[in-house]
């Protein structure tokens, strides 16, 4: 697998394999968009670029982030789209060994598709995403999409 950034959603640890991230920035002002899903919490610029920003906390526990001083963004390119992702803290990037990585039984994997499995580190479990994965698995992303481009 080799590193990924480790990140926090409600006292959750998740990591994101680290080809994906473009940068982690802090929260900036966003751009409401009318009629877009729960989980977009609207846009930003980014290096120049219209970005939609998501909110983690809405998307995997259906509920708002809320914003403190840890509160940051970030920012991914996933096969066809950059986007960012709202989470409660970005912590650090580590390496995480394949042969720590735990499938996810079906029932659980059918329900999370986005999820590549769970890393056991040293008494530390590590929940990983697929970026990819979990834009394409979001209702009204395509909506999000054609609007962006």
């Amino acid at each position: 697998m080799d590193k990924v950034v480790v990140f926090q959603t409600q006292n959750e640890e998740y990591g994101i394999p680290i080809q994906f991230v473009v940068s982690i920035e802090k929260l900036q002002p966003l751009t409401a968009v009318p009629n877009m899903p729960d989980y977009m919490n609207g846009v930003t610029t980014v290096r120049g670029e219209i970005t939609p920003i998501l909110d983690t906390n809405q998307i995997l526990y259906d509920k708002k982030t809320e914003q403190t001083d840890q509160t940051r963004m970030i920012i991914l390119h996933s096969a066809d789209m950059t986007y960012g992702l709202i989470v409660d803290d970005a912590k650090e990037i580590i390496n995480v060994p394949d042969s720590s990585i735990q499938q996810l039984n079906s029932i659980a994997a059918l329900q999370n598709s986005f999820i590549m499995g769970v890393a056991n580190l040293e008494g530390r479990l590590l929940t990983l995403i697929d970026p990819t994965k979990l834009i394409n698995s979001l209702e009204g992303m395509t909506e999000v999409k054609l609007q962006l481009n």
